[in-house]
């Protein structure tokens, strides 16, 4: 019987390691941080925090928007919450109607209309890479950023994405170039998805020669894309972190006397699929390239591109 209930002990420890392992690093790292703002709302209060219960989890909710807390953040305050307990092997009802009923209160007293952040078209992008190019900076990280861009934009990639890049996930072909992305934040079970970005015809704004181009003249050949610089100009070996290339983004976009505050890391990513669906490229190939799993996000990336295009204005004459 002992044995039992060792080996159950065990099963479950090896459960709560697989939980963890389901979420990218960096998605488990936001959840915590979330989850620490529910614990201090806990502690203050006097209620346990893990396991917790849905009214005071409500009570927290309410507790976000009284502080003028955007909807989108609360509801990820939620999700975070939940997804803590599950792997800490304990269960919260997030989908209990004291937690639905307030969540759908709390929305409609704010009349929250969120503004996201813009995203950087194609016209903005190849102006921030004529930016980068008249940079007095030097030249080695010059390529490097444009390449970071323009690979970012291409590929519709999410920042953390971006960075994991290793030269093994590279592959030059006649075409372009298939990057192989080892594991996604909707590909938890690591099987690997791959994007193919072709040459541009324009050689100056071309991601796959200006890649090539960074990693020729950097000599990297293995290990990150990549890589920080010390001192100024000097490569290392360590990973750029998701948050330079949110940095990076928003330097040059003053640079070019662009409002750096309406742009984010995820600019790129929203970009590429909006200068997509303007171009008149279908769901379906944009999701091919995002890796989106639902056609929600991308649907609304194509209402923001057709505002004007399928507009019934354009059928009056003034």
């Amino acid at each position: 019987m002992s044995e039992l209930i060792t080996d159950i002990k065990a099963l479950q420890n090896e459960t709560l390691e697989n939980l963890k392992s389901s979420k990218a690093i960096n998605t488990v790292r936001a959840y915590k941080s979330d989850f620490q703002d529910f614990g201090v709302f806990c502690i203050k209060n006097g209620f346990k925090n893990l396991p917790s219960e849905p009214k005071i989890v409500s009570l927290y909710l309410t507790y976000l928007s009284s502080k003028n807390v955007k909807i989108s953040t609360i509801k990820r305050r939620l999700v975070s919450i939940g997804v803590i307990h599950k792997i800490k092997g304990h269960y919260l009802g997030t989908k209990h109607p004291v937690i639905i009923e307030n969540l759908m209160g709390i929305k409609r007293r704010k009349k929250d209309y969120q503004k996201g952040k813009k995203p950087i078209l194609i016209n903005k992008l190849k102006q921030i890479i004529d930016v980068i190019n008249k940079e007095k900076e030097a030249d080695l990280k010059k390529l490097r950023n444009k390449a970071l861009l323009l690979i970012g934009f291409a590929g519709g990639f999410r920042r953390n994405e971006l960075v994991s890049l290793d030269v093994e996930d590279l592959e030059f072909a006649f075409e372009g170039l298939k990057i192989t992305l080892k594991k996604s934040k909707t590909d938890q079970f690591g099987e690997g998805f791959k994007k193919g970005i072709p040459y541009f015809e324009n050689s100056l704004y071309c991601p796959v020669k200006n890649i090539k181009s960074w990693l020729n003249v950097s000599k990297i050949k293995k290990g990150p894309v990549f890589v920080r610089f010390s001192k100024g100009i000097r490569i290392t070996k360590n990973r750029l972190s998701d948050q330079s290339v949110a940095l990076i983004i928003k330097n040059y976009l003053i640079i070019a006397g662009i409002d750096s505050k309406e742009y984010s890391g995820h600019s790129l990513r929203s970009g590429f699929a909006t200068s997509a669906a303007e171009a008149g490229a279908e769901e379906r190939s944009i999701m091919a390239i995002t890796g989106h799993k639902s056609s929600e996000m991308v649907r609304r990336y194509i209402k923001e591109a057709n505002l004007f295009k399928n507009n019934a204005l354009n059928k009056i004459k003034f």
